[in-house]
């Protein structure tokens, strides 16, 4: 069973940067393609990037451009990188499993950008 902690969230005035961090135990991840979701308030959680085994990777087009999601298999770790941020980047964001199967939820990190 895989145990996943996020972390590195905090708030930012628009136009910041931070960078977010999933710690996973428990089990290897370094086959699954892993995922950074977003969950605004009042809203559905929604995955904004994933990154493939190979270091491949794909966003959503709300962040194209300004977020970049990295892997480091040794570490068992999937990072997030945020620049540029906006209000709308508001939300608690987690990570997890997009491929074969999620596990089970982290408690997520906040992120608020607010002046």
């Amino acid at each position: 069973q895989v145990h996943l902690v996020e972390s590195g969230g905090g708030l930012v005035q628009p136009g910041g940067s931070l960078r977010l961090s999933c710690a996973a135990s428990g089990s290897s991840i370094s086959v699954n393609i892993m995922g950074w979701y977003r969950q605004a308030p009042g809203q559905q959680r929604e995955l904004v990037a994933r990154i493939f085994s190979g270091g491949s990777t794909m966003y959503a087009d709300s962040v194209k451009g300004r977020f970049t999601i990295s892997r480091d298999n040794a570490k068992n770790a999937v990072y997030l990188q945020m620049n540029s941020l906006k209000p709308e980047d508001t939300g608690v964001y987690y990570c997890n499993s997009v491929w074969p199967t999620p596990f089970g939820w982290g408690q997520g990190t906040q992120v608020t950008v607010s002046s």
